[in-house]
């Protein structure tokens, strides 16, 4: 059964979430403040990198089952059920999230909102923030009680983003337990073909479902800050890591993935929301209960300077040096370079005083944007030419398939850090290449 559904916010999430709503046969329209993007995605270009969307966009446009506006009137008089996917930033000088963007889509949409409706919060918020927008919504809409807020956080992993949101590995729903509203059936019309899938789906208060996202994020910034951690105890010790990781990674209460230590985690999400969690939690008065992820926080941070020390020792000093750094997203299968930490490394290292020729086969553009001072190769061999060092820091599957015979005639000296742990010292060392890994002898 096809639903009318507008989504608010078509950046990352929201875009992804209104190609794939269309995708599933509701129809859909995307509202968005920023008229350049709106433009874009109306064409059926996506802004940003993502395996499989732009597809996914184009086909639904086509089939006129999608369509994007900046008008709130249109998108009130359109839809019956509405999804919030807009930022949630960190606020500048503090760790909580700004929740301005989110308030603002209330703001404007709740005084526009005559019928019954149904708001859907997909962006990750402090928890108590779903049953304030509720209070608001109906306090501003002429419906009144007749406005429900729910929450159905998103888990979205870039690179994976078209999967996560058609055969998620779970669906969850906070509905507002004192009101028996239409939340729940709106949400079972418009996941029917996911539901009909098997795929498991979780009924919760509000507050637990915002704490949900904020604790899965947590989970998972821990495990990584947890492996890189004792990356560091292998380096002093002179074990490897990956082989340890490999051992504990067989026991099933452990696993092994996000087990990978190298220069830790960035992006959008994982960084500033377990700072906005810390932050929640001294609000509520919970501030000792997530203390420890302040040590997440502080051991992920050390794993970029530790990479530029390692860079030093490779070049001796780095002023003057050429450095090679191979990968600008904080991840593969993705442009996105926010809190990257390959940037950050790059930007670190030209600071003291190196030249640093970036490449990266997705990122560049928006590494410009942000490191302008940089610069940047049009494929890796030119990035390595000359190179005193090459970093390997973000695990592109070009830099995996790369072999040291690609490089030697075009590198000045034959070192390598392996920001990533995802080559093979055997097949560098063997070449004759001085290899360096993170956590590994």
């Amino acid at each position: 059964m096809s639903t009318r559904i507008a989504v608010f916010g078509t950046g990352y999430l929201g875009a992804t979430h209104a190609a794939c709503m269309a995708e599933l046969g509701h129809e859909v329209l995307g509202v968005d403040v920023d008229a350049a993007k709106l433009e874009k995605l109306a064409a059926g270009e996506v802004p940003f990198y993502e395996p499989g969307l732009g597809e996914v966009l184009r086909r639904n446009i086509d089939r006129g089952r999608l369509k994007f506006t900046s008008s709130y009137e249109e998108a009130a008089e359109f839809a019956d059920v509405f999804f919030l996917g807009v930022g949630t930033p960190q606020k500048k000088g503090e760790f909580a999230a700004d929740m301005v963007y989110v308030d603002a889509v209330i703001e404007t949409l709740a005084p526009l909102l005559t019928k019954p409706a149904v708001i859907f919060g997909k962006s990750t918020v402090p928890v108590g923030t779903a049953e304030r927008l509720g209070k608001r919504a109906r306090e501003l809409a002429p419906v009144g009680d007749g406005v429900e807020v729910a929450w159905n956080p998103e888990f979205l992993r870039e690179g994976f983003a078209v999967q996560d949101t058609l055969h998620p590995d779970r669906l969850v729903l906070g509905v507002d337990r004192g009101r028996h509203g239409r939340a729940e059936s709106a949400a079972r019309e418009v996941y029917a073909d996911l539901l009909d899938e098997g795929i498991p789906f979780l009924v919760t208060d509000l507050a637990t479902s915002e704490l949900v996202k904020a604790s899965a994020n947590a989970f998972l910034a821990t495990k990584i800050s947890f492996i890189n951690a004792i990356s560091e105890v292998c380096e002093a010790a002179g074990a490897d890591v990956t082989v340890l990781a490999d051992a504990i990674g067989y026991d099933v209460r452990i696993g092994r993935r996000f087990l990978n230590a190298g220069i830790g985690f960035g992006g959008g999400c994982l960084p500033k929301d377990i700072r906005a969690f810390m932050a929640r939690a001294g609000e509520l008065g919970a501030d000792q209960a997530l203390t420890f992820l302040r040590e997440v926080d502080n051991i992920n941070m050390r794993r970029r300077t530790r990479m530029v020390e390692l860079a030093r020792e490779a070049c001796g000093s780095l002023l003057g040096a050429r450095v090679a750094v191979l990968g600008a997203a904080f991840k593969p299968d993705s442009d996105d370079v926010r809190d990257s930490p390959a940037l950050n490394v790059a930007g670190q290292i030209q600071l003291q005083g190196a030249a640093v020729n970036v490449y990266d086969p997705k990122a560049m553009d928006n590494s410009r944007a942000l490191f302008p001072t940089l610069t940047y190769s049009a494929n890796a061999l030119e990035a390595c030419e000359g190179a005193d060092v090459v970093l390997v820091l973000t695990e592109w599957p070009e830099f995996l398939k790369l072999q040291p015979s690609d490089l030697d005639a075009v590198v000045r000296k034959k070192v390598i850090v392996d920001g990533r742990n995802c080559l093979s010292p055997d097949e560098w060392r063997g070449a004759g290449w001085n290899y360096r890994g993170l956590g590994r002898p």
